[in-house]
């Protein structure tokens, strides 16, 4: 088994495989009489065939270190994954090499923190790492299989990298 280490979640690593949403900078725009920054559009939303549809998902936690042996990706449309409590989850992502996925990478989220994958971007599935494990996910709803799975050959172990 290989080892995949856990590096912390930031824009500038995150964004060959998607946008990650968080209030850091200065809002676009304040509203509601002055008591509500608005940090405006941080995701690019993209579909085909269908339409944006926001779900519920409640997922187990899960612990490190962490057996990996699959991956998937959506192919008509992107994935974004809002938790809805304020604890950090686990981020699995791998570059496409020719219609397979590459090496992964791992990233734990910050306290507030979401993220949208760009559409065909392959990943591993959803991996709070504390519970309640509850997000709000935005995503394509629509006709056809838009799910391909990727099983490794030899499994990766995740951990962390301190």
């Amino acid at each position: 088994m290989s080892d995949v280490l856990i590096h912390p979640m930031t824009a500038a690593a995150f964004a060959p495989f998607g946008d990650l949403l968080d209030c850091a900078g200065d809002p676009d725009k304040i509203i509601n009489q002055g008591l509500c920054g608005r940090y405006h559009d941080r995701a690019a939303l993209d579909f085909s065939g269908g339409r944006a549809g926001i779900s519920l998902f409640r997922a187990e936690p899960r612990s490190l270190p962490l057996t990996l042996d699959m991956v998937e990706r959506h192919p008509d449309g992107s994935q974004a994954f809002v938790p809805m409590s304020m604890d950090a989850f686990l981020v699995i992502v791998c570059p496409d090499a020719d219609g397979v996925p590459g090496k992964p990478e791992a990233f734990r989220t910050a306290p507030g923190q979401a993220i949208n994958f760009h559409r065909g971007t392959w990943h591993g599935v959803l991996t709070p790492l504390h519970a309640p494990g509850l997000f709000a996910v935005v995503d394509r709803i629509g006709p056809g299989d838009n799910l391909q799975e990727h099983w490794f050959d030899a499994p990766y172990t995740v951990r962390d990298d301190g």
